[in-house]
């Protein structure tokens, strides 16, 4: 039967590892980090392994040419397939919700978009909010709908566990090039290699992203987004399984500063308090 090797055990890598071995194949994962509970994670060394410091949650995107097409197809079968795993592994780490978005510039794809249109699109529940729902005068076009969301270190954790109770095999170790991985010791016959290592080869059309995000003890029954006219994002993810609430965030490419900005946490938190002031509770 074909071996298979799989670089990298974030979500994307995992992911992959399962699904290829539900299809019968025989896979590896050779990964630098894995999965690990919250509270023993030293953040400044497993800066990189990104998948667990997600939301992480399923934000519909209304497609507006070929690509984002491609993307919304790609999310549908997603949601479908966390609705599953959802029902047959309620310990998974996904809790279903609704999702609430605002926007203060919203595109023509979004100003123009019906409740049929959504609902051909595949999108549940969805209902446009009324004015007096916004959260001020800022936001002009606003929706909700129904999502998911996913405590990530729990998820991963998941993955990693059925794929080796499975009988995947995982090797814990630092390669320098994918090629390593037709030659790992133990392996005999390895016919497929899959990069699943994010940034970790030095691909030059690729280049880190930093976030920062706050995870908060409150609590929200939903996910909400705002997307302000000037570009910046307000957002909280949900991670139940006493996982808290992010609340983010900031994108800034070619970043390397590894410490969070004490500023930015403040503006985050104040910013998100204004757009959902429920987070807050009644004291």
């Amino acid at each position: 039967m074909t071996q298979i090797v799989v670089i990298g055990a974030g979500v994307i890598g995992l992911s992959t590892a399962v699904r290829l071995q539900q299809d019968g194949y025989n896979v590896a994962i050779v990964a630098k980090d894995f999965p690990s509970p919250f509270e023993t994670i030293d953040a400044k060394a497993s800066i990189n392994y990104t998948s667990q410091w997600g939301g992480a949650h399923n934000r519909w995107v209304i497609p507006a040419n070929e690509t984002e097409e491609r993307d919304h197809a790609m999310a549908l079968v997603t949601f479908q397939q966390m609705e599953s795993l959802n029902k047959s592994n309620p310990e998974a780490g996904i809790t279903f919700m609704p999702g609430i978005e605002y926007l203060e510039n919203p595109p023509a794809q979004y100003s123009s978009l019906t409740e049929e249109k959504a609902k051909s699109l595949g999108l549940v529940e969805f209902r446009r909010l009324k004015p007096s729902e916004f959260p001020d005068d800022k936001v002009k076009w606003g929706c909700e709908y129904w999502t998911w969301c996913v405590n990530p270190m729990i998820y991963c954790s998941f993955l990693l566990r059925r794929f080796s109770w499975n009988g995947g095999k995982v090797f814990r170790r630092e390669i320098s090039n994918p090629r390593e991985g037709f030659t790992i010791k133990g392996l005999a016959d390895v016919r497929v290699v899959i990069n699943c290592s994010g940034f970790g080869f030095g691909d030059k059309d690729s280049f880190i992203t930093r976030g920062q995000t706050c995870a908060v003890a409150n609590y929200t029954p939903a996910t909400v987004t705002r997307q302000n006219a000037d570009g910046s994002w307000s957002f909280c993810v949900p991670r139940n399984f006493d996982g808290g609430t992010i609340i983010g965030g900031t994108k800034e490419p070619d970043n390397w500063d590894p410490e969070p900005s004490v500023p930015v946490r403040e503006k985050m938190l104040k910013d998100f308090a204004a757009t959902y002031p429920s987070i807050l509770g009644n004291n």
